[in-house]
């Protein structure tokens, strides 16, 4: 048994679930304790059952509930020293005992799960993400990527599932009422990653056994969730795939999506 669920997603902040028999894992904490919790108990899970969050980065919409929800649940957080460095005001919450250090690109276990944290091109102080294998299954998760580089789609490589990133369209982003700083931020080198990217890598990946793909991350102000599945549609088309050679979802920003079991 090996599930996923989206508890939310977008830039107004991100939570994600993983699950086997014996373990069960959040990744980041980026919207309240109590809508975490809430979200949790809808999919039927206790949020004190947890064996511990895992951390990508530290902007707010990844941890801005991460310190409440930890000591509200005594749950340990696993989290690079650069990352936990970057973000005192959750650190402060949370006990001592329950900071547990990783190195990206080093291996660690949580229950019956291996986790493989890797680097990713973002405006963060040492930004990964993770493969996540049980029982010769691989799924990965890998969002605020600024561009996708050969040494990523390394580690996304016969993953049976993938959270990918699927952030905007560049014309939208451009019609969009943000500053023009934060237009060239978030199409730059370390911000996020356009809906024709996405596309573009679920075609590569579906040569390693890709089989589920969830749209994540998405911008309310510079992205349509219609329009981010036609466009990766679109991409997968041009690489002549059919359209039922993945299960394709978008994540929501508001509300949990259903269990995917793999």
């Amino acid at each position: 048994m090996l599930n996923f669920c989206s508890l939310y997603s977008g830039s107004s902040g991100n939570s994600l679930f993983v699950e086997t028999q014996n373990t069960k894992l959040l990744i980041d904490a980026g919207v309240s304790s109590r809508k975490i919790e809430n979200a949790l108990q809808d999919i039927d899970v206790d949020p004190s059952s947890l064996d511990g969050i895992l951390v990508t980065h530290e902007h707010t919409d990844h941890v801005q509930g991460l310190g409440t929800f930890s000591k509200k649940f005594d749950l340990p957080v696993f989290v690079n020293q650069e990352t936990l460095d970057s973000m005192s005001k959750q650190k402060d919450k949370i006990a001592d005992k329950n900071i547990k250090i990783f190195h990206v690109n080093e291996n660690f276990e949580i229950g019956d799960l291996k986790i493989h944290p890797f680097s990713i091109p973002h405006d963060a102080a040492n930004p990964c993400g993770f493969n996540i294998f049980n029982n010769n299954k691989k799924i990965s998760i890998a969002t605020d990527i600024g561009h996708m580089t050969n040494n990523v789609l390394k580690h996304l490589e016969e993953s049976l599932f993938i959270m990918l990133e699927s952030n905007y369209d560049p014309e939208v982003l451009r019609c969009s009422p943000y500053p023009f700083s934060l237009k060239s931020r978030i199409a730059g080198p370390t911000g996020h990653l356009s809906n024709e990217m996405a596309g573009k890598t679920i075609s590569y990946l579906l040569k390693s056994g890709l089989k589920n793909a969830m749209l994540g991350h998405l911008s309310k102000e510079s992205n349509f969730p219609e329009l981010a599945y036609r466009t990766v549609l679109d991409e997968l088309i041009a690489n002549n795939y059919e359209e039922n050679s993945i299960s394709l979802n978008i994540a929501s920003r508001d509300e949990h999506s259903k269990l995917i079991k793999l």
